[in-house]
């Protein structure tokens, strides 16, 4: 019989593991305040896809108007726990991107266009 003792780091381990978080479904804020976004799982259930869906009144955002409601992230891909990868199209640039869910209210969404410019932005679910 094993001992306890050899039994303890595996059930340690057990408790460290991360956490899976709540569902990455629902409307995001950039923390700028002027965007949203709503994400959903889709496709076998485990990607991830999203549109932008609201825009503040501000002069800049007049541009983007062209992209409201229109798919941002098609089948985004698992690339880690609460991580998806792949093509993105943001604010009219096709984008490499990730979005990482860090908690049940925030999450990061990095994206390079070209491999040379780059931006991260931090989002945070917007209560319904």
């Amino acid at each position: 019989m094993p001992r306890l003792s050899a039994l303890l780091p595996l059930a340690l381990a057990a408790f460290v593991a991360t956490p899976a978080l709540a569902s990455p479904n629902g409307v995001w804020e950039l923390d700028s305040k002027d965007t949203r976004f709503k994400f959903e799982l889709c496709g076998d259930g485990n990607q991830l896809c999203g549109q932008l869906v609201w825009l503040s009144d501000v002069d800049y955002n007049e541009q983007y108007k062209p992209y409201l409601n229109k798919p941002m992230a098609n089948r985004l891909r698992p690339s880690g726990s609460n991580a998806w990868k792949g093509n993105l199209k943001l604010f009219g640039f096709n984008m490499s991107g990730t979005i990482t869910q860090h908690s049940e209210d925030h999450m990061t969404l990095q994206g390079c266009a070209v491999l040379v410019v780059c931006k991260s932005y931090e989002m945070y679910r917007v209560s319904q």
